[in-house]
């Protein structure tokens, strides 16, 4: 099927994450790093962002030329202010910003001042409600810390895919383009041919998106997920959303799924949705071992995908469609759906 691409292709990106530094004229700067370097290009806008993007940055900066906050400097391991983090939910209007620092909150000079500055700077319907601080001193590539310290607001914003509401908060994985996102997950539904009879599995579950949704058409929705962040915030999506037939379980999905074969329990159609690095071996081997009669499989890098689908095709399934879906205008990114059949035993 030919790719589904945007009908607007531009400011989709809910998610943006700014480096801090200095100009080689000494200015105080936000950008985003030149390839395969780390040198800063002054940058405030950029329009795959949304348009807040830049009167955060500009208030963060003037903020910090107004206080002497220092930048973090990566060559010597010393100043404050290392990244930014702006997230907004489309749906709701609500934006995040979460400053990554190279020091303790106490370090940030005035923060309330900045806080009251953040709040103040939006009307109509947008608005800065989550303010947090994410301490990273390591000497990392790793934009965040693991450790969050709540600035304002109850620590996460809300958004809706489809009629569902998600929970984001600083360390959540949400995918960047809502209105791509419904229109890749609405392709997944169609493709799993829910009937409200199945048992469904949403393997790499992470805050419950894929599972949430086939809830809604299925007898038993069941997530599972390493991240126990993710496994808190997918079960208080299910709860916040009313979802009572969804189950969500905190480990590794293969183990799950074999579990499930040798207690004789079964799943209609299993939803793989997994990292840039694709499933492996023993993943895929336990789908065969439980053997669902459909396999939806969501990717985001075709090269993997193809090495799977091997895998999968060997062991008895078939691809009966698949369809692309231009998920990162303006980049060579595409997400790919591909369903699996089992196939009848001759």
């Amino acid at each position: 099927y030919p790719i589904m691409g945007m009908e607007n292709p531009w400011r989709y990106r809910n998610k943006a994450q700014f480096p801090f530094g200095r100009s080689r004229d000494g200015r105080i700067i936000a950008g985003f790093y030149a390839g395969r370097t780390h040198s800063i290009i002054e940058t405030e806008d950029c329009l795959l962002g949304v348009r807040e993007n830049s009167t955060i940055l500009q208030c963060i900066r003037e903020h910090m030329e107004q206080y002497k906050i220092e930048p973090y400097d990566e060559a010597n391991h010393r100043g404050l202010v290392r990244h930014v983090l702006i997230r907004k939910g489309f749906r709701t209007g609500e934006l995040m910003v979460c400053l990554v620092l190279n020091g303790e909150v106490k370090a940030l000079t005035e923060a309330d001042v900045l806080v009251e500055r953040l709040r103040g700077l939006f009307g109509d319907g947008t608005a800065v409600t989550s303010i947090s601080v994410s301490i990273n001193r390591e000497k990392t590539n790793v934009i965040m810390g693991s450790r969050i310290v709540n600035l304002f607001g109850p620590g996460y914003i809300t958004d809706y895919i489809g009629n569902v509401k998600y929970r984001i908060s600083p360390l959540s994985f949400y995918q960047v383009n809502p209105v791509q996102t419904e229109v890749l997950y609405n392709t997944a539904m169609d493709y799993a041919e829910l009937t409200g009879k199945e048992t469904v599995i949403d393997a790499y579950c992470g805050t419950g998106t894929i599972g949430l949704i086939a809830a809604r058409n299925a007898k038993r929705a069941i997530g599972v997920e390493l991240n126990k962040d993710a496994v808190k915030d997918a079960r208080i999506n299910a709860k916040e959303n009313g979802i009572k037939n969804a189950e969500i379980y905190a480990g590794d999905a293969g183990r799950f799924m074999v579990d499930m074969d040798s207690k004789n329990q079964k799943a209609d159609v299993v939803f793989m949705d997994p990292p840039r690095a694709g499933s492996d071996e023993k993943f895929l081997s336990s789908v065969i071992k439980l053997g669902p009669k459909r396999v939806v499989y969501v990717s985001c890098n075709p090269e993997t995908l193809a090495r799977d689908l091997k895998y999968l095709t060997k062991k008895g399934y078939q691809v009966k469609k698949i369809q692309p879906v231009e998920m990162f205008a303006f980049t060579e990114h595409v997400e790919t759906v591909c369903l699996l059949s089992k196939k009848c035993p001759v």
